[in-house]
C-alpha cells in the first residue's frame, strides 16, 4: 500500500549578486539570533535557575528588533529568525532528553550557512521559487522533477564551504512499496570490501558477494594534501587565504559527493533485491578510537549506509533486522556452528574443523543473516 512521506529534494541554484547579498545578511542574522537566544537561556538558567521557553525567546526577538543596536534584524525576513529559535528549542529538548549534548554556539567560520523558510515566506508556482524580500525567483537547476502537484511546506537555503548554493525543498511524496520477493541477505560491513553480502547480486557485487571499497578519501589524499598546504603560505585574513580555503573545501566536497553517490546506489540495490536485510549494530563512535583504522572506517561511512538502509526499507516495504554488536559473526562456522577461539584481523581465510574453507567476510555475512532470522 502506497504511503505519503515527507521528502526533501535538494537542488543547486545560482543567485544574482543582489540575492546573494540578501541571503548572506539572512545567514548572519540567523546565526546572531540563535547565539543571542542561547546566551540568554544559559544566563537565565545559571543565574536564576529557570528555563526560558520558545515563547519568551520569540518575544525577546521582537524587543531586539526595536533596539538601535539590532534594528538591522528587521531588514531580513522574520521567518528564518523564528525558525532559528525553534531549532534552538529542539536542541534543548534533545539535551534534556539526553539524546544530545548541550547546544553549542554557531561559529561564523565553521558553522553551516543556512536559512529555513516556511510557507508564509516563499512563493512556489510552475517551477518558480521566490523567497521573501526578493523580487525575482531563484535560478534553480532542476536536476529532477518534484512530485506531481507538489506543495512545498519548507524551503531551506544553504551555502557550503566550497561556495555552492543549494536549496532543499520539503514536500509530500507518494512512495509505493516494491513487489514482494523471497530473497534475504546478510550484510557485513568492512574496509577492504565496503560490504560483503551473504549472496551475490548481479551487477552490484562480484561472484563472492563483495563490493570493492572505492576509498574516495585515499584516492584524493594527495590532491587534498596539496590544497591544504597552500593556505599555510598565505597571510592570515587575506583574500588569497580565503580563496585557498575554498579550494580545500571543494576537494572535501568532491570526496563527500562521490561517497554519497556510491552509498545511495548500493543501498537502493540491496533494498530492491531483498525482502529481508540483516545488518550488524556497529558502534562507529567506539571503532574510530582505533587510530590505525579510524581514517578508513570514517571513509567507509558505515553509519550513513545504515541510515539509508533504514529509511529505504521503511519506504519500500522491506524488513531491516539488526544483529547485536557482540555476535561473533567472523569466528562462527556458518556450516557446522563451531566457534573459533581466536580470529585476528589479518586472517582473511580459515578452515573449520569440519573441513569447510571460509572466506572471513562471506562467512560473517551468512552468520549475520542466520542470526537475524533467528532473533526475528
Amino acid at each position: 500500500m502506497a504511503q505519503i512521506v515527507k521528502r526533501a529534494f535538494k537542488f543547486r541554484f545560482y543567485p544574482t549578486p543582489e540575492q546573494a547579498d540578501e541571503l548572506a545578511r539572512t545567514f548572519g542574522c540567523v546565526r546572531l539570533v540563535y547565539n543571542k537566544a542561547l546566551q540568554e537561556r544559559t544566563r537565565a538558567y545559571r543565574s536564576e535557575g529557570r528555563k526560558v521557553s520558545y515563547v519568551e525567546s520569540s518575544a525577546a526577538l521582537t524587543e531586539w528588533k526595536r533596539t538601535e543596536e539590532l534594528d538591522f534584524l528587521a531588514e531580513v525576513s522574520s521567518v528564518p529568525l523564528q525558525q532559528a529559535l525553534r531549532h534552538l528549542q529542539t536542541a534543548f529538548a534533545n539535551f534534556f532528553a539526553q539524546r544530545a549534548g548541550y547546544p553549542a554556539f554557531k561559529s561564523r567560520k565553521k558553522s553551516r550557512l543556512s536559512a529555513e523558510y516556511t510557507r508564509s515566506a516563499f512563493r512556489y508556482h510552475d517551477g518558480r521559487l521566490t523567497l521573501a524580500k526578493m523580487d525575482a525567483p531563484l535560478n534553480i537547476v532542476w536536476s529532477r522533477p518534484l512530485p506531481e502537484g507538489a506543495d512545498p511546506s519548507t524551503v531551506t537555503v544553504s551555502k557550503d564551504a566550497a561556495g555552492r548554493w543549494s536549496v532543499s525543498i520539503l514536500c509530500e511524496d507518494t512512495v509505493r512499496p516494491l513487489d514482494p520477493t523471497s530473497d534475504m541477505v546478510g550484510v557485513d560491513a568492512g574496509i577492504t570490501a565496503l560490504v560483503t553480502l551473504s549472496r551475490p547480486i548481479p551487477g552490484v557485487t562480484d561472484d563472492d558477494g563483495k563490493v570493492t571499497n572505492p576509498r574516495h578519501e585515499r584516492a584524493d589524499r594527495r590532491r587534498l594534501a596539496r590544497a591544504q598546504r597552500i593556505p599555510a603560505r598565505k597571510e592570515k585574513g587575506s583574500a588569497n587565504r580565503g580563496r585557498a580555503r575554498v579550494k580545500v573545501a571543494r576537494v572535501h566536497a568532491r570526496i563527500t559527493d562521490r561517497r554519497r553517490d556510491v552509498l545511495h546506489k548500493l543501498t537502493t540495490a540491496i533494498v530492491r533485491e531483498n525482502q529481508v536485510v540483516v545488518i550488524e549494530d556497529l558502534t562507529v563512535r567506539n571503532l574510530v578510537k582505533n587510530h590505525s583504522l579510524a581514517r578508513a572506517i570514517s571513509d567507509a561511512s558505515w553509519r550513513q549506509m545504515r541510515t539509508m538502509l533504514e529509511y529505504k526499507a521503511q519506504w519500500y516495504g522491506r524488513e531491516l533486522l539488526v544483529v547485536d554488536r557482540w555476535f561473533p559473526s567472523s569466528k562462527l562456522c556458518s556450516a557446522c556452528g563451531a566457534l573459533q577461539r581466536f580470529m585476528p584481523l589479518n586472517v582473511r581465510d580459515w578452515v573449520c574443523a569440519c573441513g569447510v574453507v571460509h572466506d572471513r567476510d562471506v562467512n560473517a555475512a551468512k552468520n549475520i543473516l542466520a542470526a537475524g532470522l533467528a532473533e526475528r
